[in-house]
C-alpha cells in the first residue's frame, strides 16, 4: 500500500519529506514485525543481534564493549542483554584474563542451536520484504548514500 493511502495523508511538502515520512512509517513496521517474529523464540531484537555477533565471533570470544560498538541498535545495554543470554542458557561470560575490567563472552552449544533452529524462518522473514535481490541492492545502496 503506498505511504499516502497508509497514513491517509494526500499531499506532501516535497518528494523528501514524503521519502522521510515513507522511511520512518516503514521502519516502524519493519521494527513491528521483527519484534513479533523474535518473540516467538523468547528474544529481544537485541538479543538476537547480540548472539548473531558472538556466532560470527565462533568459537572465540569478544567483549561486551566490542559488542556494543557491533551492535544495530547503539542504544542498547549490552552488558544487560548479555547478562539475560547468560541466565537463558545461550552464552556464557568470563572475566577477561589480560583485563580484569573487561568480560568475555562466548556463545554456547545451547545458543548456536537456537540460531540454527531460528535460520530458515529468519530467511523467509527477510524474503516477506517482497524485494528481489537485485531490488534490495538497490535499496541498500540508497540507504548508505543517505547515511553517508
Amino acid at each position: 500500500m503506498r505511504i499516502e493511502e497508509e497514513i491517509h495523508q494526500k499531499k506532501f511538502r516535497s518528494e523528501l519529506q514524503k521519502a522521510t515520512i515513507n522511511l520512518l512509517f516503514t521502519s516502524n513496521w519493519l521494527t513491528n514485525r521483527h519484534k513479533d517474529f523474535f518473540k516467538l523464540y523468547g528474544l529481544t531484537p537485541q538479543q538476537f543481534n547480540v548472539l548473531r555477533i558472538l556466532r560470527g565471533q565462533y568459537p572465540g570470544s569478544i567483549s561486551t564493549s566490542e559488542i556494543k560498538a557491533r551492535m544495530l541498535d547503539k542504544n542498547s545495554d549490552a552488558s544487560r542483554i548479555v547478562d539475560r543470554l547468560t541466565l537463558k542458557g545461550w552464552v556464557t561470560k568470563k572475566v577477561c584474563p589480560d583485563d580484569r575490567r573487561l568480560v568475555d563472552v562466548t556463545i554456547n552449544d545451547d545458543g548456536l542451536n537456537l540460531l540454527t533452529r531460528m535460520d530458515a524462518d529468519t530467511n523467509a522473514l527477510d524474503e516477506s520484504l517482497g524485494l528481489s535481490e537485485s531490488d534490495a541492492k538497490q535499496l541498500s545502496l540508497l540507504l548508505d548514500k543517505m547515511r553517508s
